[in-house]
């Protein structure tokens, strides 16, 4: 049996909160009034896990589309509007963080949004005062996911090896930087974007230690 890790990072979106289905139907119509016709799936499959600095050069490299010099700030409050409409914890999230913490074991949140967006999500759906203020953005480093760095920066913050922490991501960008760091990556597939066609297939190659759909059988993964 693995070890029971010291750490557990977990991703914000997707993981803790159900938001990529909000947040690529916000892009797709923002995307859809900008000279392409684009839709939630498209962009479920192409942006996930991604910073909205990195979906940026993507549309632009990829598209040919022009995009206003404030897109990031646009985009940044039609999520958040949405946000507090629609944005709802992902069941047992709050259980399994309680749990790991009664356990001994460290817990924070390394997501590719900014620390106002995830402070934001974890604020409206009650999640935001159990991980102690341990919230940890790719606008911290140079470079996000797939690349390690935050991923390494979060555990060096919390003062845990690689070797001792298990990360819990949604996405092949962020699973990916997880295996780059070099940590043990646990693949959750409870969110809903996880049903957009292909979605599944390209987590399943992505290269995870373990997979899980539901927070229920997070516990017996871990070995608590």
């Amino acid at each position: 049996m693995a070890s029971i890790p010291e750490l557990v990072i977990f991703d914000c979106d997707g993981v803790l909160v159900d938001s990529e289905p909000i947040a690529a139907k916000v892009l797709a119509q923002y995307i859809s009034t900008h000279g392409r016709a684009t839709t939630t799936d498209e962009c479920l499959e192409l942006f996930t896990g991604l910073s909205l600095s990195s979906v940026e050069k993507i549309i632009i490299t990829k598209w040919q589309i022009q995009l206003p010099d404030n897109f990031v700030e646009q985009l940044r409050a039609l999520d958040r509007a949405a946000f507090e409409k629609e944005l709802k914890a992902l069941p047992g999230a709050e259980h399994i963080i309680k749990l790991l913490k009664s356990h001994g074991i460290k817990v924070c949140v390394a997501s590719s949004g900014s620390i106002e967006k995830i402070t934001h999500s974890l604020s409206i759906t009650n999640l935001l005062e159990l991980f102690d203020g341990n919230i940890f953005s790719a606008t911290n480093v140079t470079n996000g996911k797939p690349a390690p760095d935050l991923f390494l920066l979060s555990a060096g913050k919390m003062g845990v090896a690689a070797q001792n922490t298990i990360v819990i991501e949604d996405s092949p960008a962020g699973i990916t930087a997880g295996k780059n760091a070099l940590m043990r990556v646990f693949a959750f597939s409870g969110g809903g974007h996880t049903k957009a066609p292909n979605f599944m297939a390209r987590i399943n190659n992505a290269g995870a230690d373990k997979k899980f759909s539901s927070m229920d059988e997070l516990p017996k993964l871990l070995g608590i």
